[in-house]
């Protein structure tokens, strides 16, 4: 005989199961969406998350409300939305390590006697993870999680010079070029000239190019599998700190670098 009295518990422990299961695979498709070379359709991620069209559709038009996904221009691709790349980068800037990050950067300023930065490429824009500013009345306002373009900072064009060259030619055909400073290059040969360029000096250099007065040199911050995981740069008022002497502040970088690649695993 059936205790009645187990009915109602049993069906809760399968309305939870359920719930559950569909939690699990709504957070399937915000992974296959974060680790995803490029916005990938409606069909790609059926592959990828094995789940039915109905399915993926209704959770990508949740996900879409919830500003966790948005769809690129076209339509028929979907992208990391503004509240899910606002949530990872809340994670790598307050996880256990940021601190670690924070004083080797402030080192570095107290070193340099000049603002460092630690950003990444999210997007074709370079995102900043952190930054620490030096003791000066004249400052760059760039908070953490500023973007700016990346054909016309250091950081940006190092950046975009560490990826595989497939990625990166088909990135440098679809960026836009807009000119900030009479020393912008807005031209794309000119452009991969200066990534070539950037390859072979193992650092990269903005000059004046995205606001007058304002040089930056950036190196790559490089995995033990010689993965480029971010750029640590420094930047100045070019009436204190010139380009070229900031070019030899590199080598300093480079060792800042190689500490802040410890943080990453």
């Amino acid at each position: 005989m059936t205790d009645l009295a187990e009915i109602p518990t049993e069906r809760a422990g399968r309305e939870a199961a359920q719930e559950n299961s569909s939690t699990l695979k709504g957070l399937a498709v915000l992974e296959a969406l974060v680790r995803a070379s490029r916005p990938p359709t409606l069909t790609e991620l059926m592959q990828v998350t094995g789940l039915p069209k109905p399915t993926l559709y209704r959770t990508l038009a949740l996900f879409e409300d919830a500003g966790y996904v948005q769809r690129e221009p076209a339509g028929r691709a979907y992208a990391v939305g503004p509240r899910l790349a606002g949530l990872g980068l809340a994670i790598l800037s307050n996880d256990a390590v940021a601190t670690q990050r924070r004083a080797i950067l402030r080192q570095l300023v107290a070193d340099v006697g000049e603002t460092c930065n630690l950003s990444m490429l999210r997007k074709g824009e370079v995102v900043y993870l952190d930054r620490v500013e030096a003791d000066w009345p004249l400052r760059l306002h760039l908070p953490v999680g500023s973007t700016v373009p990346p054909h016309c900072s250091a950081s940006g064009k190092l950046l975009l010079a560490s990826l595989p060259q497939a990625e990166r030619d088909a990135l440098v055909a679809e960026l836009p070029l807009p000119r900030f400073t009479e020393h912008t290059i807005t031209d794309r040969a000119l452009l991969a000239k200066e990534i070539d360029r950037i390859i072979v000096a193992g650092y990269a250099v903005d000059d004046e190019e995205y606001v007058m007065g304002v040089a930056c040199v950036a190196v790559p911050v490089r995995l033990a599998n010689g993965e480029t995981i971010a750029a640590v740069a420094v930047h100045a008022a070019t009436a204190r700190l010139p380009l070229q002497r900031a070019i030899e502040l590199a080598p300093r970088l480079h060792e800042a670098a190689g500490r802040l690649a410890a943080t990453f695993g």
